[in-house]
């Protein structure tokens, strides 16, 4: 998620306030915020999601959830956990907290990392990064 990080970047880092919206006609508006709370492994979390709109309801296609990470001497990179789609009722964890247990789905998490992969290079494409502007900051 080269392209989100970028965008991060731009928008000043992480902040426990974050939301940006960012408006890429044709395309769904694209929000990246901070969570509530933390991802599974307790490191800072965000939400990467599309949102359309269906009977007036915002519907996601698709909301990611990351866990921002930076092992020592590496970048930043963002560890998915979380995939939803709501005009399909899908919704899947790849990585969670059971009780006291950490719970990694391999597969689940593959196809996760996979699809994040795919989802960067279709916002690189449609020029979500040159989309973003100081306007697209919410908080």
């Amino acid at each position: 998620m080269k392209t989100i990080l970028r965008i991060l970047e731009q928008a000043g880092g992480y902040r426990p306030t974050l939301y940006l919206k960012i408006e890429n006609p044709p395309y769904m508006a694209l929000v990246i915020e901070a969570t509530p709370e933390p991802g599974p492994i307790g490191l800072t979390a965000i939400s990467i999601a599309h949102y359309g709109e269906q009977i007036g309801n915002l519907m996601r296609d698709p909301e990611m959830c990351f866990e921002l990470s930076k092992p020592p001497l590496c970048s930043l990179e963002l560890v998915a956990y979380y995939w939803r789609n709501d005009y399909m009722g899908v919704e899947q964890y790849s990585r969670y907290i059971d009780g006291a247990n950490y719970v990694f789905v391999p597969n689940l998490y593959e196809q996760h990392q996979k699809f994040a992969a795919l989802w960067d290079r279709n916002l690189r494409a449609q020029g979500f990064l040159e989309a973003f502007t100081d306007k697209c900051v919410r908080g």
